[in-house]
């Protein structure tokens, strides 16, 4: 497109006061035209006002987008949860992919508008210890390198292998969330997805590509939205190189096609971009009402779920572990009135240990796996060995499913020795009325720093990141486990499990993948410990997030979480409203004058939390299968490698070095 032409004198013949002008004038002219041409010609200018054009824009643009990025983000999610944001938290940062030419540190405000997001979403990390206030910052600056590796990767495709920014967007973004949520062994939190958890008919999509197609289709309409936006705003944003020439040089023309004809095209391009959105937008909304539709759920098994309210740091208590007992087991014959078929307690609600060995250890055995303990008292080392021989825990288990009339899924810490080792494990123990402790699903996916501290024996102070010791850490289960009771098949999953869709889809096709006859897997089973996180953010997320689970999976779930919010959700991805809500806290409340909570919610609709709760209802089976559960991330990691292999290749050296100012990239 031109540039402004300097003025010059007027040679038309109908105006009175435009003199002719003369030979010799013209003559001068034409000299100096050609004077001015040759001095162009120069190396040296050439170089002016080359280095005049490639310029890059300032900052402060880039600098508003990123940030303006990073807060719609972050007020799509909780606490503010406005999840109509979602749809155009992106759109700021990817005017920045239409820019032919980066800004001043374009890839730092990228980070750095991330960084906002990040830091603000991860707050709640914080309030589990003082000492995890690093972890916070390191993971959050983590999360944060993905927004710019975003931009980058995609202004790749669109700018060098001219990917439409409608196509591009969508496979980079897709690709940097399963990243994210597999690399070392991922994070799988605040995907664009998350916050649509609420439109139903959406979500349904996660049955044949994951949450992550429900990302792909925002982040597709986000890049529609700004493929709209007019260049000009682009221009007023300051997003564009200053092309201040020395005024002798304004005259010359800019390179590239004629602006009517690019005009028209880039008008063409925009129109088939925005009739393809529309067409995969409608299409996955039409493929929700139907798969909603063919639904046919059936009544399941009556599941009591146990909420005590506890904060965390009251497990390291013994002195409180008989208080933390008697709460659940009072909410416990609450809810046998219901009559449950299973009662789920909590992750690690019951406080003592359940001890198992691996065939008969004697005692010298027992103490060679305790370091140190040659050095302390015999009454300490007889204290030790007797432990494993007291069989009082799977006798108080048994005595309790027992007296329920019904099986329990207990949360349980085990120590399980061996000859050569003693190892710890985060548990769900299945207890029958009729056999007593049956089965033991030991926990799989463990939370980094959490319960795990990676390269511990490489890098010693990491440690000094989370509020434990250097020994510290659970072992890894080996496999999973599906509890067998009445005829229903239940498979549990503890902590942050039900946020990691390649576990659970993992977990669900090899349940049901059997020879011998029996049906598919009926529920999920998640117990949960947030009492870490207070009242916190984190426990709807939590929840929210572990929706997807279901709809992906095609499988009901019911939760049992320490200071809430457990909950029922069927394979649509609705939270559901139980049969009975029992508020363990009725007295109390009724001595301060106030009514017994009788719903999961308040008046305003919010979450009930931190309160102690039974909640009690019949699962709803569903009768649909997943194309997910059978073929897994194939859509999500397919767009990682596209990802990664555009990512590459734009290190490869280019043929033509030369670009445009163009403001746009259809």
């Amino acid at each position: 497109m031109a540039t402004e032409v300097m003025p010059s004198e007027s040679t038309d013949a109908s105006s009175p006061k435009s003199p002719q002008p003369s030979q010799a004038t013209s003559t001068q002219s034409s000299t100096q035209a050609k004077a001015g041409l040759a001095k162009f010609e120069e190396p040296s200018v050439r170089s002016i006002i080359d280095a005049a054009r490639k310029a890059p824009a300032p900052a402060r643009g880039t600098i508003a987008l990123s940030t303006l990025t990073g807060v719609t983000m972050w007020a799509s999610f909780m606490p503010l949860n406005w999840s109509p944001l979602a749809w155009v938290c992106l759109v700021p940062l990817i005017l920045l992919v239409r820019i032919e030419r980066p800004t001043r540190k374009m890839y730092w405000c990228a980070f750095g508008g991330g960084l906002m997001f990040t830091i603000s979403a991860l707050q709640w990390m914080r309030l589990g210890d003082a000492s995890m206030i690093p972890a916070w910052f390191a993971l959050a600056a983590y999360m944060a390198l993905y927004f710019p590796l975003f931009l980058l990767v995609t202004r790749i495709a669109v700018l060098r292998f001219k990917v439409p920014l409608t196509l591009a967007v969508p496979i980079v973004w897709t690709g940097t969330e399963y990243l994210r949520g597999t690399v070392m062994t991922g994070f799988a939190w605040y995907f664009l997805a998350h916050t649509q958890y609420r439109w139903t008919g959406l979500i349904q999509i996660s049955d044949v590509v994951g949450a992550y197609g429900v990302s792909f289709v925002m982040s597709m309409m986000a890049a529609c939205i700004a493929l709209l936006i007019p260049s000009t705003w682009i221009k007023r944003l300051g997003l564009l190189p200053p092309t201040k020439l020395p005024d002798e040089f304004q005259h010359l023309p800019d390179e590239g096609i004629d602006p009517e004809e690019d005009h028209a095209k880039i008008l063409r391009a925009k129109a088939w971009n925005v009739a393809v959105c529309l067409i995969v937008f409608a299409s996955v909304l039409i493929y929700g009402e139907v798969r909603t539709r063919q639904a046919k759920f059936e009544h399941g098994p009556r599941i009591a779920l146990i909420q005590g309210n506890f904060p965390s740091s009251l497990k390291h208590n013994t002195n409180e572990w008989p208080k933390m007992f008697q709460y659940h087991d009072a909410l416990t014959g609450m809810a046998v009135a219901e009559q449950p078929d299973i009662i789920v307690w909590p992750e690690t609600m019951f406080r003592w240990p359940l001890r198992v060995t691996e065939g008969e250890l004697s005692d010298e055995q027992l103490l060679a796996l305790v370091p140190g303990i040659e050095n302390a008292e015999e009454e300490e080392k007889q204290q030790w060995t007797d432990s494993w021989k007291n069989d009082e825990v799977p006798k108080t288990l048994n005595n309790m499913s027992t007296q329920a009339g019904a099986a329990m899924i207990i949360g349980i810490d085990t120590l399980s020795a061996s000859p050569s080792e003693l190892n710890r494990y985060n548990s769900a123990v299945f207890v029958r009325p009729d056999t007593g402790v049956t089965d033991r699903y030991d926990k799989i996916h463990r939370v980094v720093f959490g319960e795990y501290i990676p390269l511990k024996d490489e890098i010693p102070w990491l440690h000094r990141l989370t509020p434990f010791s250097a020994g510290h850490g659970i072992q890894k289960g080996e496999r999973f486990k599906v509890f067998d009771y009445n005829g229903y098949r239940m498979a549990p999953v503890i902590c942050f499990e039900d946020t990691v869709p390649q576990l659970i889809h993992r977990l669900v096709r090899s349940s049901n993948q059997l020879d011998d006859g029996k049906k598919p897997l009926d529920c999920l089973i998640n117990i949960t410990n947030d009492g870490w996180f207070h009242d916190s953010a984190e426990i709807e997320q939590h929840l929210f997030t572990s929706v997807f689970r279901c709809v992906e999976c095609r499988t009901p779930m019911v939760r049992a979480v320490n200071t809430g919010i457990s909950a029922f959700i069927d394979g649509n991805g609705n939270v559901i409203e139980p049969d009975a809500f029992i508020d363990g806290e009725r007295r109390r409340r009724k001595a301060e004058g106030k009514p017994a909570r009788d719903s999961m919610k308040d008046a305003n609709g919010t979450y009930h939390k931190s309160l102690n709760a039974a909640l009690v209802s019949n699962i709803p089976l569903d009768n649909r299968s997943s194309l997910y559960v059978k073929h897994g991330d194939w859509f999500a990691g397919s767009t990682a490698f596209l990802a990664i292999f555009v990512g590459l290749c734009g290190f490869l050296p280019r043929r033509n070095q030369n670009i445009t100012d163009s403001p746009s990239a259809s």
